[in-house]
């Protein structure tokens, strides 16, 4: 209706410079006060952000509440409590800067000699809240791995110095200051590394407790994935489980875990590879040990297992991936093994390698090789590797067979149109759940997919999915695998994966 209103008019001396009427500005005013008005009357929760005084208070009340609480506590508290949408660097910035990141309340504490009914200037007692867990819980470990290290710090992984390279340029890095700061800049990613990898370590030792013969290999697995999922509080895409279990047993020596309905059960004389892995927030650890009963298979692993070493030892900064490689050749194939009255060379499985990790993507484009000749593409600071090594009672290389059960989206796929509606529908799944991480066919059956296999050879053949078989050598014949997760850091060398068992 304004607008049939002719506004008054001030006379101005200047036509050109005229200023805003003061009607417009009461207008103005009038709209403006309720939107402000509004937003003040909203939490953070529903506005989507906090400012700083805010931010503080909630984090005093959380501390006060539960003082042991370090400062990836008090972000999940606020994330998933109370709903607010915070960084967790901002969270801990926040602790840091106002000397909040040690146990304790965030209040000020009442002076001893206060005056009360004993007037003896004793310091009350506090009162009791639920016990912090200090250990882990066994045989069955159930205490989360973030719940026994509440500060965020987690056991450091095994330290080596890195061998002299080029002339010796490696040797000032364990001193040099300029080495340790770039190490505290990154402290956080390696917290986050070894917290996936203390819970592999858990995980793996619990699953060498309960692997008897006669048992389903299904079984096994499932029981293995629900441990992790349960240690490291899964919740993607920030942790959880990084690849499905490889199982493979005896000829078969990667890529093989069972489907949905597999009838697979463990043997006293087989000799399984199981291969899992866990991620925080994308770092991935990438481990692997072969499980036996029978001890005529000890000259096999043990070749493998030292081989794997060496290849750890030679590892490093400026290092060619193909000298890593003649070394671990050199150590497998030392080795012999008597099986059945007949004596065998360890072979290396030459078309087997191991290869480098970057965040979510378990083959981040450098392979490690494990016989002679290979690229001389060299290590570099800051890179994560995964040693891996494979040895053989048989030919010593591996084909592809058997039934398909591991997949994993291509890291680089780009857009690609779908016309099967069922391709379409599984792809969401598949992206929600996993993203570029590798799945089997039993994740699917767990969130409850149906009639999905078209769909998944449709992903394959388009491009989107990539699949991969089982590989095998020569039935009849015996393979071994041994892996860990190692860290080039501007210092020294971390083997993350290391535990007491290998």
């Amino acid at each position: 209706w304004m607008s049939s209103v002719p506004l008054p008019q001030r006379p101005y001396s200047n036509p050109v410079n005229r200023t805003p009427c003061p009607l417009l500005h009461w207008m103005l005013l009038m709209m403006l006060l309720p939107l402000e008005n509004d937003v003040a009357a909203t939490s953070p929760a529903d506005r989507g952000t906090c400012c700083q005084e805010e931010l503080l208070v909630a984090i005093k009340e959380i501390k006060d509440t539960n003082p042991d609480f370090g400062f990836k506590r008090v972000y999940t508290e606020l994330k998933d409590v109370k709903k607010w949408l915070v960084s967790e660097k901002r969270v801990k910035t926040t602790m840091q800067e106002e000397g909040l990141t040690e146990g304790g309340g965030a209040g000020e504490a009442k002076p001893a000699g206060e005056a009360g009914e004993a007037g003896e200037g004793k310091k009350k007692k506090k009162e009791k809240k639920g016990p912090t867990p200090t250990e882990q819980t066994w045989p069955e470990p159930t205490v989360p791995i973030m719940d026994l290290f509440p500060a965020g710090k987690f056991p450091v992984g095994e330290e080596q110095d890195y061998k002299d390279v080029a002339g010796g340029l490696n040797a000032y890095r364990s001193t040099a200051a300029e080495m340790k700061e770039k190490e505290r800049l990154e402290s956080d990613s390696y917290e986050e590394a070894r917290e996936a990898a203390e819970v592999h370590r858990t995980a793996r030792k619990y699953l060498q407790s309960i692997a008897k013969p006669g048992m389903l290999m299904i079984d096994l697995c499932e029981a293995l994935e629900n441990k992790v999922r349960e240690l490291i509080k899964a919740d993607y895409p920030h942790r959880g489980i990084a690849f499905p279990t490889g199982c493979s047993i005896n000829h078969v020596a990667a890529h093989w875990t069972p489907n949905g309905g597999d009838k697979t059960v463990l043997q006293y004389d087989d000799v399984v590879k199981f291969d899992f892995g866990t991620h925080i927030n994308g770092r991935i650890i990438d481990c692997a040990f072969t499980h036996y009963m029978n001890p005529r298979y000890d000259p096999l692993v043990d070749a493998v297992r030292e081989a794997t070493n060496t290849g750890i030892k030679e590892a490093g900064i400026d290092v060619r991936l193909c000298d890593i490689g003649e070394a671990i050749q050199e150590v497998m194939e030392s080795y012999e093994v008597e099986l059945d009255g007949k004596t065998y060379q360890v072979k290396a499985i030459r078309n087997l390698n191991g290869h480098s990790i970057a965040p979510y993507q378990i083959h981040a484009g450098k392979s490690v090789p494990i016989v002679k000749g290979g690229e001389g593409t060299k290590m570099e600071e800051g890179e994560y590797f995964a040693i891996e090594t494979f040895g053989s009672t048989g030919k010593g290389i591996v084909h592809e067979d058997l039934e398909c059960s591991h997949y994993m989206k291509n890291f680089d796929a780009g857009h690609v149109p779908l016309r099967m509606a069922k391709a379409k529908e599984l792809l969401g799944v598949i992206e929600r759940n996993f993203g570029t991480l590798a799945f089997c066919r039993r994740y699917l059956d767990r969130l409850g997919c149906k009639q999905y296999l078209l769909g998944l050879k449709n992903l394959c053949d388009v491009g989107l999915l990539q699949p991969y078989p089982p590989l095998v050598d020569v039935k009849g014949c015996y393979t071994a695998q041994y892996e860990h997760t190692i860290l080039l850091r501007p210092t020294r060398k971390e083997v993350l994966s290391r535990g007491d068992d290998y």
